[in-house]
């Protein structure tokens, strides 16, 4: 049932896979890049692609060869690259660049598990001939789903995510295993190697800290304190947790006021399912404490998909004051504000007094049950 649901990249990835040219796809594991490698190498139907895997030994000596006869040999024949987990591979970046300047005939689509390296390795060789794009867990707008059954399976989808396993499990308990599985695959084991850390205890305890203080600004020197560390050493996971899709950070947003709080972050995660089985919380939203946070977090990761997968450029940023003043996400672009507050409930938000008298020609919009499927282009 997963490839059944196109992905929003999957349109621009096939325009963009022309002689000369790099599509790169980052994505977190289990986010459906390799289903989705191979649909587009479906509807390539007859072209000569030859689809390799970043993680086999002999694909990535030859890829890591830089010797311009061992590539031409290897690519003889063929008119697409596909290199799946291409972050394995040395000096991808370079050899990626020796083979367009030098094998006019070959398109390229690679895909990583991380911005890590990848960016850095394939970015500057590469510049003006690549794209890179993020594949996110499912975002609600590929799910072609209607209004009442967006309603119908909303609480589920706080609860347990959008990962594309999740959304294709009927089964609550199949899908608990499934997130059981993705945290101590992906999340541990992954990002362990990624920077050869050590300490998977550390990274669950810092994610938890975070999993409570959804909506909240944190504190580097306060998390520090807590996880007994430096304060480099929580800014240094951090860093990795976002560049590994775990996590995502929104900063303070501050034009004209003196009150605005604009140095601590925020921190958001990619996908609901991971932030609740790092807390080991599946509860009914009813009985929990926490579904006002859900909510929010929920439709700012949504929002950022929906945003990132139409390709709309956008500046993102909460508003507070030091007067406790606030509203959960502010959007820049084209010269335009917009602002958004998240409620649960049927309850609609107020605009704060002091940031329409400042930001005049701003918007402002309450993003409840009721609504949230225009803010999310459904």
């Amino acid at each position: 049932m997963q490839h059944s649901i196109k992905r929003r990249v999957q349109t621009i990835i096939e325009k963009k896979l022309n002689p000369g040219f790099v599509v790169v796809l980052f994505g977190a594991r289990r986010t459906g890049k390799t289903v989705l490698m191979n649909e587009i190498k479906k509807n390539l139907q007859n072209a000569d692609v030859i689809h390799v895997q970043g993680e086999d030994l002999e694909v990535a000596e030859i890829l890591s060869s830089s010797k311009l006869s061992v590539l031409k040999q290897f690519l003889k024949g063929y008119k697409y690259l596909f290199i799946d987990e291409a972050q394995e591979i040395p000096d991808i970046g370079k050899n990626l660049k020796l083979i367009v300047d030098n094998i006019s005939e070959i398109s390229v689509f690679i895909t990583g598990s991380s911005a890590f390296n990848l960016h850095g390795e394939t970015g500057e060789p590469l510049v003006g001939r690549s794209l890179f794009l993020k594949l996110y867990p499912f975002a609600i707008s590929e799910l072609q789903e209607n209004f009442l059954q967006m309603k119908q399976t909303l609480s589920e989808k706080l609860i347990y995510g959008m990962y594309p396993q999740i959304i294709t499990s009927t089964n609550v308990s199949e899908k608990q295993t499934i997130l059981e599985s993705l945290k101590n695959g992906y999340l541990l084991k992954d990002i362990l190697r990624l920077d050869n850390l050590k300490n998977s205890i550390f990274i669950i305890d810092l994610l938890r800290l975070i999993a409570f203080q959804i909506g909240h600004d944190i504190s580097y020197s306060e998390l520090a304190k807590q996880l007994k560390v430096n304060v480099r050493t929580v800014q240094r996971y951090l860093d990795i947790l976002e560049k590994t899709f775990v996590l995502f950070s929104v900063r303070g947003f501050s034009r004209n006021l003196r009150k605005e709080i604009s140095k601590s972050p925020r921190y958001y995660f990619w996908d609901n399912g991971i932030r609740n089985i790092i807390i080991a919380n599946f509860n009914n939203l009813n009985i929990r404490q926490d579904t006002g946070q859900l909510w929010e977090n929920f439709c700012v990761s949504e929002r950022l998909k929906h945003l990132s997968n139409n390709q709309v450029l956008t500046n993102y940023y909460f508003w507070r004051t030091y007067d406790q003043q606030e509203i959960d996400l502010i959007e820049e672009r084209s010269g335009n504000i917009y602002a958004f507050e998240f409620k649960f409930g049927n309850k609609k938000a107020k605009i704060p007094k002091i940031f329409a008298s400042t930001y005049q020609n701003s918007e402002f919009k309450t993003i409840n049950p009721d609504s949230f499927h225009e803010f999310l282009g459904v």
